[in-house]
């Protein structure tokens, strides 16, 4: 059965915080444990500071004049922007704008999400120009394909992937198709897509992970289960039955929305949609309200055996 819609936030605002009728610990350790069983929390207004100059200025650039990657990434840890080059003052406002954005984000979870304030892994905030109907990408990078996120470069060892997505289009919604939950969707395709491989723990595939390792093919730190999500996400994307068979919800995040989900366990696409900021926070195991929905877990569920060490 296909997830709802999303949840809609109204006992939180920005500029007011928590509407004043106490239980703030409660309510914030709620809304994560929605989260964590894979809803998508919605606002239809940042509730957050988004100055009016700034998603002006993003949307009134000459975007193409611009040497861009697939997106525009900033790190917060380090203060780099990457993924774009050419006119210096427009990259650097580019760069004050998206620093900003990390800055309000990071304030605005680390109060609604109090259970996580801290102890999060501070990931990239993005910025995504171009509009995502037709674009022309390699197949394993393509948004228009439904897939759960995994980050070649950057394994979570468990913990899941929290983004918060921000809708700058002043007249377009961002469309987006989801599909059922994280563990229909593992017990129907885990197996096919290689986990009983993966989760081997004998001697000899231990061996091999390490050589791995000592060669440089594996990202540090990564474990089984960071392994099988990588592969996941591709075989997601590449299965066309899976593709074309599933079953689908459509969500139209209306201008100027934001909504947060945990997309390592939400299957989803990117249909259509010009200008969006993002900011990605890793959220450790030891971090979560609900573990036994944490990806990581039913797959050792399935496996029979543990994927995190």
């Amino acid at each position: 059965m296909a997830q709802q819609a999303w949840i809609a936030v109204d006992d939180y605002k920005q500029g007011t915080g928590w509407a004043p009728s106490g239980g703030d610990g409660e309510r914030a350790r709620w809304y994560c444990e929605q989260l964590e069983r894979g809803e998508i929390l919605f606002f239809p207004e940042p509730p957050f500071d988004l100055p009016d100059a700034d998603r002006e200025f993003l949307l009134q650039q000459e975007w193409s004049a611009l040497r861009l990657h697939k997106n525009v990434s900033y790190r917060p840890t380090e203060d780099i922007l990457r993924g774009v080059s050419g006119d210096a003052v427009t990259i650097d406002r580019l760069h004050g704008i998206l620093k900003n954005y990390a800055k309000q984000v990071i304030r605005f979870v680390g109060e609604f999400l109090r259970p996580y304030a801290d102890r999060w892994i501070l990931d990239l905030a993005s910025f995504r120009p171009f509009e995502e109907q037709g674009r022309d990408l390699a197949l394993h990078k393509r948004n228009d394909l439904l897939h759960v996120d995994s980050f070649p470069s950057r394994p979570t060892r468990g913990g899941r992937i929290l983004r918060v997505f921000t809708n700058l289009n002043p007249t377009k919604p961002r469309v987006w198709n989801t599909t059922g939950d994280f563990s229909a969707l593992a017990n129907k395709y885990a197996s096919d897509a290689g986990l009983g491989r993966i989760a081997d723990d004998s001697p000899a595939s231990r061996i091999l992970h390490g050589l791995g390792e000592k060669l440089g093919l594996r990202a540090r730190g990564r474990t089984p289960y960071d392994t099988f999500m990588l592969g996941f996400h591709d075989y997601l994307k590449e299965n066309t039955a899976f593709q074309e068979g599933c079953e689908k919800k459509r969500l139209e995040f209306p201008p100027l929305a934001t909504w947060l989900v945990f997309t390592d366990g939400v299957a989803h696409a990117a249909m259509s949609g010009q200008y969006a900021l993002e900011q990605t926070l890793l959220i450790p195991p030891q971090a979560l309200v609900t573990p036994d929905a944490a990806p990581y877990r039913i797959l050792e569920k399935i496996a029979g055996r543990p994927l995190v060490s």
